[in-house]
């Protein structure tokens, strides 16, 4: 129970920072324009974020929490606003590629974050914001002691963590249910059409662009001061999970409901070889002339039998924890099932770039009904795939 437990608490933060960029994604994406910049965003965001409150406070005298948390959002949300209206003046108003635009915000973000993150870091490796990683990491004061379980697992975040959640459900019901929502989809959907009733499409296209950068920055801010305890290096782990947001925008068929537990779910499989210990290989073997007082074997040397102890103590090893134990035929359908989940998996990623399944418009972007449907193509072959490496490791074998 305890090892579920930190596995939850590990993977709600992660999923935290890719969903804040899988929905500024989505909403990019709901206007027709498709921001591969995401990443160089987040990095700017993050940067931002952080050097807000570093230099306050380094140079205030006593600086306070709250302004912390302030100076960060807004430094965050506005440098990711700004390099959205960068992509959306060069594809907009000047019909820039989409994709090579985006690619190169990728790399300008990082380049601009780490060329004034020098200045920070001054010729160390890391530096740090103690004080706004308190705040931002500071927990709801009462349920997040009070009700054992349930404030270790669902009440033990920082606040941008339950900020994600509303925002998702906000976002669906505009996106739904409003008027605003609806004239979003029909620019994205449809530009001439929507030109033609009588909607601002450049002006809903630069709206839409700005505030899913916006967004994605706060993802960024959210990895620097809470997810990475407010510590700033040029590690490039940001740009990373950008791409990964990226990814979950796809899998989650461009739905901002779906990314709460997509998110969620990408958080618990990055964690999940933390948490298997009983199956890992086991680290003492005396055929390996590995130190072993227990005298028990790897899985290797047990399944080929190229053991001179008894067959006995061979069987007994199998028995022990951190023995990794699988037949050949297991081994064997299980890479097999990998190499069909890499083949659908490139195999989704092509459907879903394929240049046939968009319908461009006066340089406008693509239809994204048609991607909705490549999703769920995408989403069920990925479910049927996972199903079977599960059939092959569970089943009992030939």
């Amino acid at each position: 129970m305890s090892n579920l437990i930190a596995w939850i608490i590990r993977a709600i933060p992660f999923g935290t920072i890719i969903m804040f960029g899988s929905m500024g994604e989505i909403t990019t994406e709901k206007s027709g324009n498709l921001n591969l910049g995401i990443p160089g965003i987040m990095y700017l965001g993050g940067f931002a974020g952080f050097a807000s409150s570093y230099f306050y406070e380094k140079n205030s005298a006593d600086p306070k929490g709250w302004i912390c948390v302030i100076l960060a959002l807004v430094a965050a949300i506005a440098a990711s606003m700004l390099g959205g209206l960068i992509f959306s003046f060069l594809t907009i108003t000047l019909r820039a590629n989409q994709n090579v635009t985006g690619l190169a915000l990728t790399t300008f973000g990082m380049g601009v974050a780490n060329f004034f993150g020098v200045f920070i870091l001054n010729g160390a490796s890391y530096t740090a914001a103690p004080l706004a990683y308190a705040s931002f990491s500071k927990k709801i004061p009462f349920l997040s002691s009070k009700l054992g379980i349930v404030s270790k697992t669902v009440f033990a975040y920082g606040f941008l963590v339950y900020a994600a959640i509303i925002i998702a459900v906000v976002l669906h019901y505009v996106l739904n249910k409003t008027r605003v929502g609806l004239n979003l989809r029909a620019v994205g959907e449809n530009p001439g059409t929507a030109d033609a009733a009588g909607i601002n499409v450049t002006k809903y296209k630069y709206l839409a662009t700005c505030i899913g950068a916006g967004l994605s920055g706060i993802g960024g801010l959210y990895y620097v001061l809470d997810y990475n305890q407010g510590i700033w290096a040029t590690t490039g782990q940001i740009e990373a999970l950008g791409w990964l947001a990226v990814a979950l925008v796809i899998f989650t068929t461009w739905k901002p409901l779906n990314c709460i537990w997509g998110a969620y779910l990408f958080g618990m499989l990055y964690w999940l070889y933390q948490f298997l210990s009983k199956y890992s290989w086991n680290q003492g073997c005396k055929l390996c002339h590995r130190p072993d007082p227990d005298g028990s074997l790897c899985g290797y040397h047990y399944r080929t039998g190229c053991s001179k102890l008894s067959k006995e103590k061979r069987e007994s090893a199998s028995g022990k924890p951190g023995t990794f134990l699988l037949p050949r035929g297991k081994i064997r359908d299980f890479w097999k099932s990998s190499v069909q989940m890499f083949l659908a998996s490139a195999w989704g990623i092509l459907l879903c770039t394929n240049p046939w399944n968009y319908v461009w418009q006066e340089g406008e972007s693509h239809e994204l009904t048609v991607c909705e449907k490549n999703g769920v193509l995408v989403q069920k072959c990925l479910q049927n795939i996972a199903k079977s490496v599960i059939l092959s490791l569970t089943d009992t074998g030939k």
